[in-house]
């Protein structure tokens, strides 16, 4: 079984979570059944960017990080606290580990901007959210991130992605780094994406 840590920083977006739960539950039953994922945070309770509150499976302390193959995270907003847990200790270790074990590390939007927090995006290629009216390309420059101007960067084991609109693409991509391109068209398929 293939277990995914799926790390959620107070102010999250929830449609940018799901996509995770849902790609890779559909992989669980209806794919060839390997993959699981587990929602963690710092908090018993997070709020998520607009007035919806979620309660992780797991605390972050109540984890070994050993137990898991990859890593998703989803974006979110500064207004609603999204950095306050994404740039914390705690968050920066579990991206260090992921990314010193090479194994799969998934992001959606800013999310991107924790990974480049942490020091491991310095010299590889990546994005953000990209919109002309946003400072998060130059936030994730000013990191020493090789900024690409594409929808998803994958890097190695690293998948960046540019705006909440990419959030499948980057679950079945992450789903296809688990299993493989068959097992990943065949889900796609039974969700209706083919």
């Amino acid at each position: 079984m293939k277990k995914t840590l799926l790390l959620l920083a107070n102010g999250f977006e929830a449609v940018e979570a799901s996509v995770f739960t849902d790609v890779l539950g559909w992989n669980k039953w209806e794919g060839d059944g390997t993959t699981e994922v587990v929602t963690v945070g710092l908090h018993q309770q997070l709020q998520c960017t607009w007035n919806f509150s979620v309660a992780p499976e797991k605390l972050l302390h109540e984890i070994s990080l050993e137990d898991f193959d990859a890593l998703a995270i989803p974006g979110g907003f500064e207004e609603a606290g999204f950095y306050d847990d994404g740039f914390s200790e705690e968050f920066q270790a579990v991206v260090r580990h992921f990314d010193e074990h090479k194994k799969p590390i998934a992001t959606v939007c800013v999310a991107s901007l924790i990974l480049a927090h942490s020091g491991i995006l310095h010299n590889r290629k990546a994005t953000t959210y990209n919109h002309p009216t946003s400072k998060r390309l130059a936030q994730l420059q000013s990191y020493g991130a090789n900024i690409v101007n594409e929808r998803i960067v994958q890097s190695g084991h690293i998948i960046t992605s540019s705006n909440p609109g990419t959030a499948f693409d980057v679950a079945f991509s992450l789903l296809e780094m688990l299993t493989s391109e068959e097992n990943t068209t065949k889900v796609k398929d039974l969700m209706g994406f083919n």
